[in-house]
């Protein structure tokens, strides 16, 4: 499964939100987003297993629990079909960049 893919998805979007705070074992991943999404368990097990087979997130075993961590490596795809558009906007961002510090100067003069 494509990368982009796998994040159109909410549910998988939001476990990764989640896993953006630290590890996470897969009960309280699960616990969130059926609360949220009012999906299953096994549901959420199908959604952490395709982030895992797509390599953004790794498991590790802690005795009975399943504890989560986003991967950085797997975020590198997307990276590489957004540096294609960052070309695109960084342009006019530095020109933003610009006028910004022209103004301070402006307002210091003053």
């Amino acid at each position: 499964m494509n990368a982009l893919d796998v994040l159109g998805d909410p549910v998988r979007r939001r476990i990764l939100d989640l896993l953006a705070r630290g590890e996470t074992s897969a009960g309280e991943l699960a616990a969130a987003v059926q609360e949220e999404f009012g999906i299953s368990h096994p549901a959420v097990s199908h959604h952490l297993r395709v982030l895992r087979e797509a390599g953004f997130v790794a498991v590790r075993v802690d005795g009975p629990r399943r504890i989560y961590r986003l991967r950085p490596d797997g975020f590198d795809d997307v990276d590489e079909w957004l540096d294609r558009f960052r070309r695109i906007w960084a342009g006019p961002l530095e020109a933003l960049a610009t006028e910004v510090a022209r103004g301070k100067r402006e307002r210091k003069k003053t």
